[in-house]
Protein backbone atom coordinates (compact mmCIF):
# COMPACT_ATOMS: atom_id res chain seq x y z
CA UNK A 1 0.00 0.00 0.00
CA UNK A 2 1.14 3.56 -0.62
CA UNK A 3 2.71 5.13 2.44
CA UNK A 4 1.71 8.78 2.58
CA UNK A 5 3.07 10.87 5.44
CA UNK A 6 2.64 14.51 6.43
CA UNK A 7 5.64 15.66 4.39
CA UNK A 8 4.30 14.07 1.18
CA UNK A 9 0.85 15.62 1.72
CA UNK A 10 2.45 19.04 2.25
CA UNK A 11 4.51 18.63 -0.93
CA UNK A 12 1.45 17.62 -2.97
CA UNK A 13 -0.57 20.58 -1.65
CA UNK A 14 2.21 23.06 -2.52
CA UNK A 15 2.50 21.65 -6.08
CA UNK A 16 -1.31 21.76 -6.47
CA UNK A 17 -1.41 25.37 -5.27
CA UNK A 18 1.27 26.38 -7.76
CA UNK A 19 -0.21 24.43 -10.70
CA UNK A 20 -3.92 25.14 -10.15
CA UNK A 21 -3.79 28.49 -8.49
CA UNK A 22 -5.66 29.73 -5.43
CA UNK A 23 -8.95 30.26 -7.35
CA UNK A 24 -9.46 26.68 -8.58
CA UNK A 25 -7.76 24.79 -5.70
CA UNK A 26 -10.85 24.65 -3.37
CA UNK A 27 -13.09 23.40 -6.21
CA UNK A 28 -10.57 20.70 -7.23
CA UNK A 29 -10.09 19.65 -3.56
CA UNK A 30 -13.89 19.33 -3.12
CA UNK A 31 -14.16 17.25 -6.32
CA UNK A 32 -11.27 15.02 -5.25
CA UNK A 33 -12.89 14.53 -1.80
CA UNK A 34 -16.20 13.56 -3.45
CA UNK A 35 -14.46 11.10 -5.77
CA UNK A 36 -12.47 9.61 -2.88
CA UNK A 37 -15.69 9.22 -0.81
CA UNK A 38 -17.47 7.51 -3.73
CA UNK A 39 -14.54 5.13 -4.15
CA UNK A 40 -14.64 4.25 -0.44
CA UNK A 41 -18.43 3.67 -0.51
CA UNK A 42 -18.08 1.47 -3.58
CA UNK A 43 -15.34 -0.60 -1.92
CA UNK A 44 -17.43 -0.97 1.25
CA UNK A 45 -20.44 -2.14 -0.82
CA UNK A 46 -18.28 -4.69 -2.63
CA UNK A 47 -16.86 -5.97 0.67
CA UNK A 48 -20.31 -6.27 2.24
CA UNK A 49 -21.69 -8.06 -0.83
CA UNK A 50 -18.80 -10.54 -0.79
CA UNK A 51 -19.23 -11.19 2.93
CA UNK A 52 -23.01 -11.59 2.46
CA UNK A 53 -22.42 -14.13 -0.32
CA UNK A 54 -19.97 -16.03 1.90
CA UNK A 55 -22.49 -16.09 4.78
CA UNK A 56 -25.22 -17.35 2.45
CA UNK A 57 -22.96 -20.10 1.20
CA UNK A 58 -22.12 -21.09 4.79
CA UNK A 59 -25.83 -21.14 5.66
CA UNK A 60 -26.55 -23.34 2.63
CA UNK A 61 -23.84 -25.76 3.73
CA UNK A 62 -25.17 -25.79 7.31
CA UNK A 63 -28.72 -26.35 6.04
CA UNK A 64 -27.57 -29.23 3.85
CA UNK A 65 -25.66 -30.80 6.77
CA UNK A 66 -28.69 -30.45 9.06
CA UNK A 67 -30.97 -31.97 6.41
CA UNK A 68 -28.59 -34.89 5.91
CA UNK A 69 -28.35 -35.46 9.67
CA UNK A 70 -32.14 -35.31 10.00
CA UNK A 71 -32.65 -37.79 7.16
CA UNK A 72 -30.09 -40.22 8.60
CA UNK A 73 -31.70 -39.96 12.06
CA UNK A 74 -35.12 -40.48 10.50
CA UNK A 75 -33.90 -43.62 8.74
CA UNK A 76 -32.33 -44.89 11.98
CA UNK A 77 -35.56 -44.29 13.89
CA UNK A 78 -37.59 -46.04 11.19
CA UNK A 79 -35.33 -49.07 11.50
CA UNK A 80 -35.61 -48.92 15.28
CA UNK A 81 -39.39 -48.59 15.04
CA UNK A 82 -39.57 -51.68 12.82
CA UNK A 83 -37.39 -53.63 15.25
CA UNK A 84 -39.49 -52.58 18.23
CA UNK A 85 -42.77 -53.40 16.47
CA UNK A 86 -41.44 -56.86 15.55
CA UNK A 87 -40.41 -57.45 19.17
CA UNK A 88 -43.84 -56.30 20.39
CA UNK A 89 -45.59 -58.62 17.97
CA UNK A 90 -43.38 -61.52 19.15
CA UNK A 91 -44.17 -60.75 22.79
CA UNK A 92 -47.90 -60.47 22.09
CA UNK A 93 -47.78 -63.74 20.18
CA UNK A 94 -45.96 -65.49 23.02
CA UNK A 95 -48.44 -64.07 25.57
CA UNK A 96 -51.30 -65.29 23.40
CA UNK A 97 -49.72 -68.75 23.14
CA UNK A 98 -49.15 -68.84 26.89
CA UNK A 99 -52.75 -67.81 27.65
CA UNK A 100 -54.04 -70.46 25.24
CA UNK A 101 -51.85 -73.10 26.89
CA UNK A 102 -53.05 -71.94 30.32
CA UNK A 103 -56.71 -72.15 29.28
CA UNK A 104 -56.17 -75.61 27.79
CA UNK A 105 -54.29 -76.85 30.87
CA UNK A 106 -56.86 -75.50 33.33
CA UNK A 107 -59.78 -76.76 31.23
CA UNK A 108 -62.71 -75.15 33.00
CA UNK A 109 -65.72 -76.47 31.08
CA UNK A 110 -68.89 -74.67 32.18
CA UNK A 111 -67.29 -73.57 35.42
CA UNK A 112 -67.94 -70.38 37.37
CA UNK A 113 -64.20 -69.70 37.47
CA UNK A 114 -63.41 -69.60 33.74
CA UNK A 115 -61.86 -66.32 32.53
CA UNK A 116 -64.88 -65.52 30.38
CA UNK A 117 -67.32 -66.05 33.25
CA UNK A 118 -65.54 -63.64 35.58
CA UNK A 119 -65.35 -60.92 32.90
CA UNK A 120 -61.76 -61.14 31.63
CA UNK A 121 -61.43 -60.43 27.93
CA UNK A 122 -58.88 -62.94 26.72
CA UNK A 123 -58.33 -61.09 23.41
CA UNK A 124 -57.22 -57.82 25.08
CA UNK A 125 -53.59 -57.21 25.93
CA UNK A 126 -52.35 -56.99 29.50
CA UNK A 127 -51.56 -53.28 29.15
CA UNK A 128 -55.14 -52.33 28.32
CA UNK A 129 -56.43 -54.43 31.24
CA UNK A 130 -54.07 -52.64 33.60
CA UNK A 131 -54.76 -49.21 32.10
CA UNK A 132 -58.53 -49.57 32.49
CA UNK A 133 -58.16 -50.28 36.21
CA UNK A 134 -56.33 -47.01 36.95
CA UNK A 135 -58.35 -44.55 38.98
CA UNK A 136 -59.04 -41.36 37.15
CA UNK A 137 -60.49 -38.06 38.27
CA UNK A 138 -60.80 -36.21 41.54
CA UNK A 139 -59.98 -39.03 43.97
CA UNK A 140 -56.94 -40.26 42.08
CA UNK A 141 -53.76 -40.49 44.15
CA UNK A 142 -51.79 -38.94 41.30
CA UNK A 143 -54.10 -35.94 41.13
CA UNK A 144 -54.03 -35.49 44.91
CA UNK A 145 -50.23 -35.76 44.97
CA UNK A 146 -49.84 -33.11 42.28
CA UNK A 147 -52.31 -30.70 43.87
CA UNK A 148 -51.16 -27.49 45.58
CA UNK A 149 -52.15 -27.31 49.26
CA UNK A 150 -54.83 -24.79 50.22
CA UNK A 151 -52.65 -23.11 52.87
CA UNK A 152 -50.01 -22.43 50.20
CA UNK A 153 -52.61 -20.99 47.82
CA UNK A 154 -53.91 -18.68 50.57
CA UNK A 155 -50.46 -17.50 51.57
CA UNK A 156 -49.39 -16.73 48.00
CA UNK A 157 -52.69 -15.32 46.76
CA UNK A 158 -53.55 -18.08 44.29
CA UNK A 159 -57.28 -18.39 43.64
CA UNK A 160 -58.88 -21.16 45.69
CA UNK A 161 -62.40 -20.90 44.34
CA UNK A 162 -63.60 -20.69 40.78
CA UNK A 163 -66.25 -18.16 39.86
CA UNK A 164 -68.08 -17.89 36.57
CA UNK A 165 -67.88 -14.76 34.48
CA UNK A 166 -71.50 -13.79 35.05
CA UNK A 167 -71.19 -14.22 38.82
CA UNK A 168 -68.05 -12.08 38.83
CA UNK A 169 -69.82 -9.31 36.86
CA UNK A 170 -72.78 -9.45 39.24
CA UNK A 171 -70.49 -9.19 42.27
CA UNK A 172 -68.60 -6.19 40.98
CA UNK A 173 -71.65 -4.37 39.62
CA UNK A 174 -73.38 -4.77 42.96
CA UNK A 175 -70.36 -3.31 44.72
CA UNK A 176 -70.27 -0.40 42.28
CA UNK A 177 -73.97 0.33 42.61
CA UNK A 178 -73.79 0.45 46.42
CA UNK A 179 -71.15 3.16 46.39
CA UNK A 180 -72.23 6.76 46.73
CA UNK A 181 -71.93 8.98 43.76
CA UNK A 182 -69.47 11.77 44.39
CA UNK A 183 -71.04 15.10 45.18
CA UNK A 184 -71.05 17.97 42.77
CA UNK A 185 -67.99 20.13 42.57
CA UNK A 186 -70.15 23.22 42.80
Amino acid sequence: MIDIGFSKIALISVVALVVLGPERLPMVARTMGNLFGRAQRYMNEVKSEVSRQMEQEELRKMKQEATDAFNSAKNDFQGLNEAVSSQISEVNQSIGNYSNELNNSLNYPNSDYSPESIGIDTSASIYTKYKSNLRQGRNSWRNKKGAIPVWFKQSTGIKTRVQSGSARVKRFRRAASQQRAPGSFF
